[in-house]
């Protein structure tokens, strides 16, 4: 089968590997109907991550199971279903606790899974799942193709930018800021205004985004940054700023902005996978009774609270894809993000 290997940076090739084949009794085999490129994975891309050997890449994807392992109990031969971007038990004490990104017997796609060898890339033909009761989530009713797309932002993106929100406890009524108009940053407008944000701003200096992010629910775009940006989100406040910041990107650019964006006694929630050296001041945030919590989404956690809304069409996260290509331009994929071509891709075999 065909699958995307990364090889160094800007080094991304589609190549055949071996197919995939049941091995432990509770995994399964996932026929993949889409994939996509996420913005973390153009930090190996670009060489900020180093790629130290060829392997899989991809770590989003739905499809349709194929084949399951004796032991495997919810999940059935013939289910659509969505991949969180890790492996996970849904049984361990950190699973239980809400925080299944740090399962004791997970993994990551394109990782060693502990269970079994060398995990697979999701950006690929087929996937070998392990742990599937815990790592899957089947849908519920019947897949039409125009369903794919948001169906694909709850693997990664679309839980992420909500994870940003529930870290920062958003609340009705109040006033958020988003740092970051990637796919990411965008589902976090998608998410504060699901949770009752009333005042919205949207940090974008790039027209597309803009207008996707105000589709979106943004009542405010911001295109200044530093002083100019933190000055701006502040006339929108009362002078004051913002109750929420939810900082989506991972650099100490994004989170320095995020942080001066908080009013005193404010919160910002972080998702943002830290590359470019982000970091807290925190003699700034013990002044200014700021608040700051998150890091790596527990999305497996939150799809069974969003499926329900990408189903009716009350939210729409699958607008962030602007562009689909075949599997075999995946290179092209990793190019067009990587240049802000695209705000993200989708990939189908």
């Amino acid at each position: 089968m065909l699958a995307t290997v990364i090889h160094a940076a800007r080094d991304i090739r589609v190549e055949t590997v071996p197919d995939p084949v049941l091995s432990t009794g509770g995994d399964a085999i996932v026929r993949v109907v889409a994939a996509c490129v996420c913005g973390s994975d153009l930090w190996p891309y670009r060489g900020i991550t180093p790629t130290d050997q060829p392997h899989r890449i991809g770590h989003e994807f739905v499809g349709v199971v194929e084949a399951v392992g004796d032991d495997v109990e919810s999940i059935e031969v013939g289910d659509f279903v969505i991949a969180p971007f890790y492996v996970c038990d849904g049984t361990c004490v950190n699973c239980r606790n809400g925080v299944s990104t740090s399962c004791l017997n997970g993994g990551w796609w394109g990782g060693d899974d502990r269970l079994g060898g060398f995990a697979d890339g999701g950006q690929g033909e087929r996937v070998r799942v392990p742990l599937a009761d815990g790592t899957l989530v089947p849908v519920p009713v019947e897949v039409e193709p125009d369903m794919v797309p948001g169906l694909l932002t709850l693997s990664d993106v679309m839980g992420t930018g909500h994870h940003a929100a529930v870290s920062a406890g958003v609340q009705p009524g109040e006033s958020v800021v988003v740092v970051g108009d990637g796919a990411v940053g965008l589902c976090a407008v998608i998410a504060a205004k699901r949770l009752g944000a009333t005042t919205i701003i949207a940090m974008s200096r790039h027209a597309d985004r803009q207008a996707l992010a105000r589709r979106f629910g943004a009542t405010h775009v911001v295109a200044e940054r530093g002083d100019e940006g933190v000055a701006a989100v502040r006339e929108l406040t009362g002078g004051i700023g913002a109750d929420r910041v939810l900082e989506c990107v991972g650099t100490k650019e994004s989170m320095d902005q995020a942080i001066r964006s908080a009013r005193p006694g404010g919160m910002v929630g972080y998702v943002g996978v830290p590359n470019g050296g982000p970091e807290l001041p925190v003699r700034p945030l013990f002044n200014r009774n700021v608040g700051v919590n998150g890091g790596v989404a527990p999305v497996r956690g939150y799809i069974e609270e969003l499926l329900p809304d990408v189903l009716s069409g009350e939210i729409e996260p699958g607008l962030v894809f602007d562009l689909t290509l075949p599997l075999a331009e995946a290179a092209e994929a990793y190019a067009a993000m990587d240049e802000r071509r695209a705000i993200k891709v989708m990939l189908q075999p």
